[in-house]
């Protein structure tokens, strides 16, 4: 297992993830509607809004998994913030970041990891949107173009208060 490096902005990613004050916060109906329908709309038992705070990911929503944190240094999460960009593990055993993960070897029993970071102001990735099966799989283009999508609603709903309506 190769432990994910800290991006160059560490500290800048981690002010505004503090500052945007969601850490340990109670579920969201909002965001609990966008994991629900990831893992429908993907066929995938697990979703989550993952949180890199410095020693865990916390999971502000899920869907398929009963644990609300893991450790940081086991994340595939932490792995996907350096880039903008989606990381892909169709096969996380034949992948030598994560081959011998224990979230690999033992449950949840990943075997597929689609992660977009949840890049807001300034460039800074506070986590990720990220799709999990225990089964090996790809994620074609527009997959992607539809995951990319529904991590940029994530972070308009992490970084924006929540609308109210007077009905």
């Amino acid at each position: 297992m190769i432990k994910p490096s800290l991006p160059d902005n560490e500290q800048q990613r981690l002010a505004l993830l503090h500052a945007l004050l969601l850490l340990d916060t109670p579920p969201e109906e909002r965001l609990d509607k966008i994991v629900a329908f990831a893992a429908s709309e993907f066929e995938v038992p697990i979703c989550l809004i993952s949180l890199v705070d410095s020693e865990r990911q916390w999971f502000k929503a899920r869907v398929g998994l009963a644990a609300c944190e893991t450790p940081r240094d086991i994340s595939f999460c932490a792995h996907a913030l350096h880039s903008g960009q989606i990381l892909l593990v169709p096969d996380a055993l034949l992948d030598a970041r994560f081959h011998d993960n224990p979230l690999v070897s033992g449950p949840p029993h990943i075997r597929f990891y689609a992660g977009a970071p949840l890049v807001c102001r300034d460039g800074l990735a506070i986590g990720t949107l990220c799709l999990i099966d225990t089964r090996p799989r790809t994620l074609d283009t527009v997959g992607q173009a539809i995951l990319s999508s529904l991590r940029d609603l994530t972070v308009l709903a992490l970084t924006a208060p929540e609308a109210t309506t007077d009905a």
